[in-house]
């Protein structure tokens, strides 16, 4: 008897575990047939090299968003998973912190102007860019996430498809009816981003009383600043790629480069579910991983299915070119070139979100800066000779992923079996990012 009501609360557990997993797949597979949709109309309304500042602009935003609110959404999620009845003090505390940051954002994003886009792409577009980033979309995160704590993993998928939707009606609207101008698109966006914000705030954030307690914060500097710098380190390497290659080869090739590296991103949607779901078995069960032969499996598995969704789009482009568009038909010959890109992409993500499950930040922020560090100087040597006609910079991104994977899976695993001291307060889990 008691091994029956072993198995079955085994299988009530699994039951659980499937159906949150179809909630968050829900949302990405929503996300991506929407987010081709909107790349599409965007990549093929917008010229090559304008598609080219947009995506980089676009990336420095989504890294400048990890400043603000100097990640108080760790906390906040943590009383959302565990203690609920805090929502409202710690939505009161994310909001001041979300002000608080907002100059030293504004900073940043000058600077970063200053470096990259001046004469490229006007001050107004790029801020316009910039704001949708870091308020309205970072915002629309926010409560994604506050509804993942509170494991309404299917009000957050609907949440995370509805702001993509918007997006795209954005962005189609802006093909057929705008003069296809960057400025155009850049207040187009911003647009359809605060509209999502605002419904997100409106409809899915919880019902609760703000109340600001200060007294409730202080101890909760640490975490936030780890994970702040933690989140901006990734996305600085995940993101820095697209300012290099603006940079380095110019705005033509910026556009053909953000142009294959959204079709490898797409690649990406259905693992960060998987990621999300690997995340919170391994905070429940922190052995649950502790089999290489598991750990081998789990990333073979990732390798593959990133492999057939870049092997599937290269395949359909190359018979069909035109089928996205005339822009990207000038990417679609390259696409098969770049096959291995998302399967080692997609591993590095995994395992950082690994050392996330573990509680590892610190640890997680340096192996990120050090992929980040070599990302850069590879991607360097590799675009130095680049020019608007030249397929070989594609082709050596293979094994430029290839080695970040390498160094990322020794330093990680060595990491995420070191037994050391941990503190308790870092076990957070910040994310799903929808969307991204």
């Amino acid at each position: 008897m008691l091994q029956v009501e072993a198995l079955r609360a085994k299988l009530r557990g699994n039951i659980g575990l499937v159906t949150a997993y179809a909630h968050l797949m829900g949302g990405s597979l929503g996300r991506l047939v929407l987010s081709l949709g909107y790349f599409v109309s965007v990549a093929n309304a917008l010229s090559l090299s304008d598609f080219g500042l947009f995506a980089a602009a676009s990336a420095t935003g989504v890294v400048l968003s990890r400043i603000a609110a100097f990640g108080f959404v760790s906390p906040l999620y943590r009383v959302a998973t565990g203690r609920p009845r805090l929502v409202g003090a710690y939505t009161a505390g994310f909001l001041a912190a979300l002000l608080a940051s907002l100059p030293v954002v504004g900073l940043a994003a000058a600077g970063f102007y200053a470096a990259f886009f001046s004469g490229e792409m006007s001050m107004a577009a790029f801020a316009a860019v910039v704001v949708a980033e870091v308020l309205c979309w970072r915002v629309l995160e926010v409560v994604c996430i506050v509804n993942n704590g509170l494991g309404r993993f299917g009000r957050a998928a609907i949440l995370a498809i509805l702001g993509s939707a918007i997006r795209a009606v954005a962005a189609v609207a802006f093909a057929v009816f705008s003069d296809h101008s960057l400025l155009a698109w850049a207040i187009a966006y911003m647009g359809a981003n605060a509209l999502a914000m605002a419904a997100a705030i409106v409809f899915f954030y919880p019902r609760v009383r703000l109340r600001f307690a200060p007294a409730l914060y202080w101890g909760q500097w640490r975490d936030s600043v780890s994970v702040a710098s933690a989140e901006i380190i990734f996305y600085l390497q995940s993101e820095l790629d697209k300012l290099l290659v603006l940079s380095i080869g110019g705005p033509h090739i910026a556009g053909l480069y953000a142009i294959l590296m959204r079709l490898v991103d797409l690649t990406a949607m259905p693992i960060r579910a998987f990621n999300t779901m690997v995340v919170q078995k391994l905070m429940k069960a922190p052995q649950w991983l502790s089999s290489w032969r598991f750990r081998l499996s789990l990333e073979a598995g990732i390798a593959a299915v990133s492999v057939a969704g870049l092997a599937f789009l290269g395949g359909f482009l190359a018979i069909f070119p035109n089928a996205l568009g005339r822009n990207v038909a000038d990417a679609a010959p390259l696409v098969l070139l770049a096959l291995l890109v998302p399967a080692f992409r997609n591993l590095v993500e995994f395992q950082s979100e690994l050392l996330y499950a573990r509680g590892k930040t610190t640890v997680r922020a340096l192996i990120l800066a050090l992929v980040g560090m070599i990302k850069a100087g590879l991607l360097v040597l590799l675009l130095r000779h680049a020019d608007d006609g030249s397929t070989a910079w594609i082709t050596g991104m293979n094994a430029l992923f290839a080695g970040l994977w390498m160094v990322s899976a020794v330093a990680s695993y060595t990491a995420f079996d070191w037994h050391g001291r941990q503190r308790p307060d870092e076990t957070i889990r910040p994310a799903p990012q929808p969307g991204e």
